[in-house]
């Protein structure tokens, strides 16, 4: 992607800035322009990140400790943002957890349902605030991340699964929703990046599943995906290059982002790079 995007002037709200995803969103914006405003919940890990940001990029960076789970802490943080850059064009939520680890029958529904609240009812909070905020300014653009448990059945890991595919879904109603006050609203899944979380599967050993376990093995080993793909993805759908881009679900690594601004009437007219239900008729099958 190299300078192709240009974010000069334009103001990011990215959650979960303090570490992996987030983190390297706040630096792809920052590379390209953009003035960016991270929110954690962990305050220790945020005042590292901002300070190596703020060393760099001096006042084109502020922070905040908040839980997205917290309605007012989600207000503030725009609040913030507004205070602090005079506005808001864009948002990038990266935070997110995995939740427990096991077959359905053994986990706790308590943990189970936290990690539902975190990843699905956070990301509510975060872009529901955002809409509104953006619907006053006029317009503006929001990215959400999935992952690859809402592209397929994810076994042992259904809390995540099932979070990341309400975010699919979530994604794709609100950009209908919000289409005629100019906001526009992707979800990204960045492929195996090597986080904090990787080293919940390997904890969590055989209850991972042994065909999932050792393909984290394999992925830490080699490097897995860099998170600086997934954050040019983010860093692309917040720009005005992805102009008329909505309710798309790209996975990162695979999807050939790059190439997107030729072809938004395709991709808003077809129902490509979305998820959708298969019926029999669309693998050349006739059965009435």
């Amino acid at each position: 992607m190299g300078n192709r995007v240009d974010l000069t002037g334009k103001r990011i709200i990215i959650t979960g800035g303090s570490m992996g995803l987030g983190l390297a969103s706040a630096e792809a914006c920052l590379e390209a322009g953009a003035k960016v405003f991270l929110c954690s919940r962990t305050e220790g890990p945020l005042k590292e990140a901002t300070a190596g940001l703020q060393h760099k990029w001096q006042s084109a960076v502020r922070s905040m400790t908040a839980d997205v789970t917290n309605r007012e802490q989600v207000d503030e943080v725009f609040r913030g943002a507004i205070s602090a850059f005079g506005g808001v064009d864009g948002v990038i939520h990266a935070a997110g957890v995995y939740g427990p680890i096991g077959p359905v029958i053994d986990v706790d529904p308590v943990e189970w349902f936290d990690a539902i609240r975190t990843n699905l009812f956070g990301t509510f909070l975060v872009a529901r605030k955002a809409c509104q905020v953006m619907k006053s300014g006029g317009g503006g653009r929001i990215v959400l991340f999935s992952g690859g448990g809402a592209a397929a059945p994810f076994p042992n890991y259904t809390a995540y699964a099932c979070s990341k595919i309400g975010v699919v879904r979530l994604t794709e109603t609100l950009a209908q929703e919000m289409a005629p006050f100019k906001v526009e609203i992707n979800c990204v899944s960045p492929g195996f990046v090597i986080t904090r979380l990787h080293q919940q599967t390997l904890a969590a050993g055989e209850r991972a599943g042994i065909a999932f376990l050792e393909t984290t093995k394999k992925q830490i080993a080699s490097g897995g995906i860099p998170a600086t793909v997934g954050a040019q993805s983010a860093a692309f759908l917040v720009s005005n290059e992805a102009k008329g881009i909505t309710g798309k679900f790209v996975a990162s690594p695979y999807d050939g982002w790059e190439a997107w601004p030729n072809h938004v009437e395709e991709l808003q007219r077809l129902d490509i790079f979305t998820m959708r239900r298969i019926v029999p008729k669309d693998r050349g099958m006739d059965w009435q």
